[in-house]
Order: structure tokens, then sequence, then C-alpha cells
């Protein structure tokens, strides 16, 4: 494969992982979440969603994929790490943090289905 096949692979990668997260935000906002965040960057990682519901802060992955069990398998053990230091560093930057619960979530992205939303997933 040459350098242009890989980066137009590279690029609609990309455009389908925002695609997707734009996706379960809509789909977030319409369970009655506040989308305070995409594509949050911190020097530890970045965090797909940050999103509010009263005193919860909730931290979303979301993965692209063709069935559920494949995007929970997904998000590694190393994500997961990288998800928690990069919330641990939002939530000290927010005035009321002593007072936010925190939530672990995934939202998984399926072609022709709903988004599925697995809150406290990790």
């Amino acid at each position: 494969m040459g350098d242009n096949n890989l980066a137009a692979i590279r690029r609609k990668a990309l455009r389908r992982g925002r695609v997707s997260e734009y996706a379960a935000a809509v789909f977030l906002m319409l369970k009655g979440y506040r989308i305070l965040a995409l594509r949050h960057r911190t020097r530890l990682g970045e965090i797909d969603i940050i999103a509010r519901k009263g005193d919860l802060a909730v931290f979303v992955e979301v993965k692209a994929r063709h069935g559920e069990a494949a995007a929970v398998d997904a998000v590694s053990i190393a994500s997961q790490k990288r998800i928690r230091a990069a919330s641990d560093l939002w939530l000290a930057r927010q005035a009321d943090h002593a007072r936010l619960s925190q939530r672990y979530d995934i939202v998984a992205i399926m072609p022709g289905r709903l988004p599925r939303h697995f809150p406290d997933a990790f």
C-alpha cells in the first residue's frame, strides 16, 4: 500500500470517528445530558465526550464498530487509564469539582442501528 492510500484510509477513519462522536453527543443530549466538550485534549490524553447531568460528570468513549461487544472490547485497559487520568485533570479545573460524581461510559455506534449507551462501563 502506498503512502497516499494510507493517508486516505487514515482520513476516512478520522472522519468516521468525528461523525460517530457527533452522533453519540446528539444521542446523549436526547437522553438529557448536557455536552460540555467534544474531543477534549489534555497532556495525558483525549476524552471523546464530556457530559453532565446534574452533579454527575460523565466521561464517554465513543467506538464505531459493527457490534456492541466489539465496541466495548475496543476500550482497552490502557485506554481506560488514559481517560481516567485526563478526566482527573478536567475535574481539577472545575470550580464545583468537590460536589461532582463521575462516571465512565461507552457509546457504541453501529451501522444502521441506534447508538447503544453503556453507563458505568469501566
